[in-house]
């Protein structure tokens, strides 16, 4: 079993195909692209690139979420909502069902 911490189960993902889609529509240059896909894709931190680029973790954070926000939108997700995965016992999995179906039907 691998030890996943809380922070990597926050941590904004998505699939290349996703990044591609997201990003097809956007005007960016060759570094911010770098920057949202190395993050976004490749699960890399955002610390990491700030010292990298020179510039600070708040510019970082800007470049991703506004990837990340489109992507959201792409898969329909409500503003203030996030998209979870998580592997549970089958009753914690009910009642996570259950959860999502009342959320959804609240927001309507």
């Amino acid at each position: 079993m691998v030890d996943i911490t809380p922070r990597e189960l926050l941590m904004k993902r998505m699939t290349r195909d996703q990044f591609i889609q997201a990003t097809s529509r956007l005007t960016m240059g060759a570094s911010t692209l770098e920057i949202a896909e190395g993050v976004l894709v490749d699960g890399k931190s955002q610390s990491d690139y700030a010292r990298a680029k020179q510039i600070t973790r708040g510019a970082v954070s800007q470049i991703v979420n506004r990837v990340w926000k489109i992507h959201l939108k792409a898969i329909n997700i409500p503003d203030k909502f996030v998209e979870v995965t998580a592997v549970l016992p089958e009753h914690q999995a009910f009642i996570v069902k259950q959860w999502e179906k009342e959320a959804l039907r609240s927001h309507k």
